[in-house]
């Protein structure tokens, strides 16, 4: 199956040599380039792209807004590609809240080129959450700063027991792996958990679900 991809960034040298890296991969079409948030828009709601490759800062409109507009998009446009954000800093304020409107994952701009195909095969498949410690670090660190107001958290009802287990594991960076054997569970177990969890809450993936596990108040900075 072939992933199709838009990139954005406002970058013209930065947007031809990742395009040029991942339409040079058998499984990966880059169907567009955008040069700021406004244009990622135009075009997506045109080519409907399974990922998004986002930039986060640019003119005109940043890639958060351009995030949140393609996860809430308007009146008759049901797409809603995955994306992936890019940026300069691990820890960066405008990461998470890009997580939060419906990012899926993030990845450095000086990753080396191999990670970034993996990024983007992983992003699309909607297997796991790219970088979990990262990703874990970085939520945490805007938790400390600026503490949410708890929401949601009666949705937490929903789920079992396990379920709810298995989410906070998830939310700390555990692999589905990782979780089986601490819980000492089939791996494929794990697997229809998560699955579960993500139906029962409405979430997209597992990026969506750590989000939701940190301001929900399941999670807190400092657990292991």
């Amino acid at each position: 199956m072939t992933v199709s991809v838009l990139v954005v960034d406002d970058q013209a040298m930065i947007r031809a040599g990742f395009g040029a890296l991942l339409a040079a991969q058998p499984d990966i079409e880059v169907v567009g380039e955008a040069a700021d948030g406004r244009e990622c828009l135009e075009l997506s709601h045109r080519l409907r792209p399974d990922l998004v490759l986002m930039d986060v800062r640019m003119p005109v409109m940043d890639g958060l807004e351009a995030t949140r507009q393609l996860m809430d998009p308007p009146r008759g446009v049901e797409h809603r590609p995955r994306v992936l954000m890019l940026t300069t800093f691990d820890i960066d304020d405008y990461v998470y809240a890009a997580l939060a409107a419906g990012a899926s994952g993030f990845l450095l701009k000086d990753a080396p080129p191999a990670d970034l195909i993996a990024a983007v095969r992983i992003v699309a498949a909607g297997d796991a959450l790219l970088a979990p410690s990262v990703t874990r670090r970085l939520i945490e660190g805007f938790v400390r700063s600026r503490p949410p107001a708890l929401r949601d958290a009666t949705r937490l009802n929903g789920l079992t027991p396990r379920e709810t287990e298995v989410l906070g594991l998830v939310a700390r960076g555990r692999s589905n792996s990782e979780i089986a054997g601490d819980l000492f569970l089939a791996e494929q177990t794990v697997k229809t958990h998560v699955s579960r969890i993500l139906d029962k809450l409405s979430l997209r993936d597992r990026a969506q679900a750590v989000v939701f596990a940190y301001e929900s108040g399941l999670v807190t900075p400092g657990q292991s």
